[in-house]
């Protein structure tokens, strides 16, 4: 399974508005893409409640895993984004 480890981008955190856009963007796919706290189980990047339940703060280190490299590729891209910019 593809992983891949990214620092979060957004200045907020992995809150409401950047777990918004990813899990919107996630839902879009045609795999499915989990999101994680190393060593911690991961949760479906499909939503947002789920993603917000991770308390990945600025700068915190996620990973990213899924079946499909080009999709975790895709989600790892807006994760390290500012996505409240």
């Amino acid at each position: 399974m593809p992983t891949t480890t990214v620092t979060v981008g957004s200045t907020v955190g992995l809150h409401a508005r950047p777990a918004a856009i990813i899990s919107e963007a996630a839902s879009e796919l045609d795999s499915e893409v989990f999101i994680g706290m190393p060593g911690a189980e991961p949760v479906d990047a499909g939503s947002s409640l789920m993603i917000m339940t991770l308390g990945a703060g600025h700068g915190d280190s996620v990973e990213i895993s899924g079946d499909n490299e080009a999709d975790v590729a895709t989600i790892a891209e807006l994760v390290a984004k500012d996505l409240d910019a």
